[in-house]
């Protein structure tokens, strides 16, 4: 005899939740492909991630769920694997010193940000420390709510930075003459129409294993991925390529699942501090660009490669935007993942720290 589906599992069946997933879906996919087409740098990430904000805000009540958001992190590691090369490997080991000292530097940065925004914006200082701190915003979230701050602030003033990062990230490299174009022959080395069986399903698989096992790690469905996937290719194992249509839809889960984040409720909370965690996040990336450009200067690199290496975005948003616009992948892929383990074993003492302060000061 069947039995009848519980409330929630009734509510999320019902045809309006299934239209509005379908409008979502359309709608990212659209977007994603007329900024694609327009050139504009991680378009299929851009696109879907501004829908679902407009989605988010709306009060649609939709919520992607995690695994998605994961695999589409697991397939941009992998993506960012192919650009794993010996050669790479031996140019980051040169510059170890200056990567170790950019990272020391943005997150120096970001407690004076996080100084500012308590004086100046009325969030509590922990708060302020985990919401400013640059790193992989899940992660500085779960991280927040273990040591007693405010969850849904800390997640907002995070994506709300991410959004800035992006936008001023592609606005960026649109000035700097970097374009992002389906029949460029270096994305054709990586994303292929036409991919072989075996090795697609290699990949896959590393994308499935990788994602499980860095569960329990942050950030860790990226960069388990990313390590399996440039150890198979440094091997000969593995020839990393996979097709635009799964790179489209990694793209998408990664943009709806931030965008989504972006609830009604959570909007009404923050409002009075918005123009505070706005500024905040701009000051930030002004003060990282200012780095990206004096190390820029001194390392002899290219600025675009310097700026997505220091941007205090999140590690896969920037992985995004240094693969479409062709910027030097695994500097910035080294610099910001040793800035997250940075901040992951620096947050609670500067979150410490921070309070001190601002205790002090009153």
């Amino acid at each position: 005899m069947p039995t009848a589906l519980p409330p929630q599992a009734a509510k999320n069946a019902s045809p309006t939740l299934i239209l509005r997933w379908l409008a979502l879906i359309l709608c990212a996919g659209a977007a994603g492909q007329i900024l694609h087409a327009l050139a504009v740098p991680a378009g299929l990430f851009l696109g879907p991630m501004l829908m679902a904000i407009i989605f988010g805000v709306s009060g649609t009540q939709l919520r992607l769920h995690r695994q998605v958001f994961r695999f589409g992190q697991g397939c941009v590691g992998l993506l960012v694997a192919h650009s794993v090369t010996w050669s790479v490997l031996a140019s980051l080991a040169d510059a170890w010193p200056l990567m170790l000292f950019a990272t020391f530097v943005t997150v120096v940065l970001s407690a004076l940000v996080g100084l500012g925004t308590v004086r100046f914006g009325g969030i509590p200082g922990s708060t302020a420390a985990w919401g400013t701190a640059p790193g992989a915003a899940s992660a500085m979230v779960s991280m927040a709510e273990d040591n007693g701050a405010d969850g849904r602030v800390v997640a907002t003033m995070q994506y709300v930075r991410v959004v800035c990062v992006v936008m001023i990230g592609s606005l960026v490299s649109h000035l700097l003459g970097a374009t992002s174009v389906a029949g460029d022959a270096a994305q054709a080395a990586v994303v292929a129409d036409s991919v072989q069986l075996g090795n697609l399903l290699l990949g896959l698989g590393v994308v499935l294993v990788g994602v499980a096992a860095g569960s329990k790690m942050p950030a860790g469905a990226l960069l388990i991925p990313l390590m399996l996937g440039a150890v198979l290719q440094l091997t000969g194992v593995l020839h990393v390529s996979l097709p635009s249509e799964v790179l489209a839809i990694a793209y998408g889960a990664i943009g709806c699942y931030i965008g989504l984040r972006f609830d009604r409720q959570t909007v009404r909370y923050v409002w009075k501090r918005l123009p505070t965690m706005i500024a905040g996040a701009v000051v930030l990336i002004l003060l990282c660009a200012g780095c990206a450009w004096l190390l820029a200067r001194l390392a002899g690199t290219d600025f675009l490669s310097m700026y997505l290496a220091t941007s205090p975005g999140g590690l896969d948003a920037m992985a995004i935007i240094a693969v479409e616009t062709h910027a030097d992948v695994g500097m910035v892929l080294a610099m910001q993942t040793l800035r997250l383990f940075g901040v992951i074993l620096t947050g609670a003492y500067l979150a410490r720290q921070i309070i001190r302060l601002t205790q002090n000061a009153h």
